[in-house]
This record gives C-alpha cells, sequence and structure tokens, in this order.
C-alpha cells in the first residue's frame, strides 16, 4: 500500500503443490545496495523461479552493473530489471516444465525508493512489464487477492494513516486465509516511511497474541454491523412467486 507517509508491505509465507504438500518461505525481501536507496520484493507464483531471480539479483549486487538495483536512477529502471530477470529464468525452464505440464512464471511486487524520488510501488508482470499504483486505489496485490480486497478498498475510503492502513492490511490477509488453505501465517510485514532508507519489519505468527486480537475484533465489529444492517425490503412482492399457478 502506498500512502501520504510511507509504505506498508504485508506477505504471507504459505507456498503449496497440492492441499497436503504445504511449506514455508520468506516472500518479503530487503535490498538496500548503498545508502540512498532501498527495494522491497514481494513474490507469488513458482517458487523456484523467485529464487533464482534472488539468487541473480545477489549476484548483480556482489558486481554492480549499469541497470542493476545499486546503479539504477529510478524505480521504474528496477521494476524493468525484475522483469527483465523474471522473464530470462522462465524462459530458460520454460520448455522442461511444459512437458510436465508446470507453470514457471512469477509475478512480483516492487517498492521502495531511490535518491530524491518519491517512493512508489510496481507489480511487474510475467512477461516483464508493469504497472504503478494508481491515485485513486493506491495499492497492489499478487498472488490470491480475491478475497481481502474489501479491507483494502475500505483503507482507501477511510483515508487511513500508516498505522490504520498497517491493521488494515493484516485484516486483509485474515480475511483471505480463512477463505483459502493457499495463504496462511506466519505473515511478514514491513513498513517504509518516506525518506528513511530502512524497513520497519516483523514476523507475525500463528499464534501471535496481536494477530488473534485483531481477528476477534474483526468478528465482533462485524457481527455487531450485522444486527445493526436495516431490514431487507423487495421494490416488488409477488406473495405466491414467481411461477405459481393462479386460480
Amino acid at each position: 500500500m502506498r500512502l501520504d507517509e510511507g509504505l506498508v508491505f504485508l506477505s504471507d509465507t504459505r507456498t503449496n503443490a497440492g492441499i497436503d504438500n504445504i511449506s514455508t518461505y520468506r516472500k518479503l525481501h530487503v535490498f538496500r545496495p548503498t545508502p540512498d536507496r532501498i527495494f522491497v520484493l514481494q513474490s507469488a507464483g513458482n517458487l523456484a523461479t523467485t529464487q533464482e531471480v534472488l539468487d541473480r539479483i545477489e549476484h548483480d549486487l556482489a558486481a554492480p552493473e549499469p541497470g542493476g538495483l545499486a546503479t539504477v536512477d529510478r524505480l521504474y529502471e528496477a521494476a524493468l530489471y525484475i522483469g527483465g530477470l523474471s522473464t530470462q529464468v522462465a524462459a530458460a525452464h520454460r520448455d522442461a516444465l511444459s512437458r510436465v505440464g508446470a507453470d514457471g512464471t512469477s509475478s512480483f511486487i516492487l517498492g521502495g525508493q531511490v535518491g530524491d524520488e518519491a517512493p512508489d510501488i510496481f507489480l511487474v508482470y510475467p512477461q516483464g512489464n508493469y504497472i504503478r499504483a494508481s491515485d485513486d486505489l493506491p495499492y497492489l496485490q499478487i498472488g490470491e487477492t480475491k478475497y481481502g480486497k474489501l479491507m483494502l478498498d475500505l483503507a482507501v475510503y477511510a483515508a487511513a494513516d500508516i498505522d490504520q492502513a498497517v491493521k488494515m492490511a493484516v485484516s486483509s490477509m485474515i480475511s483471505t486465509a480463512r477463505a483459502n488453505l493457499s495463504v496462511g501465517p506466519p505473515y511478514d510485514l514491513g513498513i517504509y516511511r518516506n525518506g528513511t532508507f530502512a524497513l520497519e519489519q516483523g514476523r507475525m505468527s500463528a499464534d501471535s497474541p496481536s494477530l488473534a486480537a485483531l481477528g476477534h475484533a474483526w468478528l465482533s465489529h462485524l457481527v455487531d454491523g450485522v444486527h445493526s444492517l436495516p431490514p431487507v425490503v423487495f421494490d416488488d412482492v409477488d406473495p405466491e412467486g414467481p411461477g405459481a399457478t393462479k386460480h
């Protein structure tokens, strides 16, 4: 999420190859190659592709070349760099994966700040291109997106500050996890405040008291909200119902 005060990043850690083969891997990664820049990278999709992209980033940072994270002048250039790495890795393994019906693509969210440029967030597609979050909808999602979208829309509608936005983001993740087994804790949270070039980050485990309290509070407020809803009134009522035989 992109806010006036900074950026909020939240990732789950669940990756699976079927309901009985679930593992935990970190999907939120931080790079600070020089004091005047910071990059936060979130991933979804093929785990092997993601890990090779990360390895290539680390390799490039060890011997900086033009166009890498250590040398780009704009955040969008970093998005193109990530997109290029992702498409190269996926293409290198496409034939072998296609023979077993597997998809080797990954998508990424890239956020951060370079120099005096305003912080921003980008969604990098498997095809290598990107979009930037809009002012009307200043958040991006990858992976399982539909179940938690309502909470993020609510944060935008409420003009949430960065502390409120963190609560809304975690609530969105809780909502998604309740509806889809492919999403689950631990959750990795990162908060970037404009101009600091440092990320406040931490992890919430499945038995986190804070996570439990937030989930309980949301459930209580939603139940109270249901009781206060106005009655449903039909615009056009047929007392015998549609298709009834009339005598």
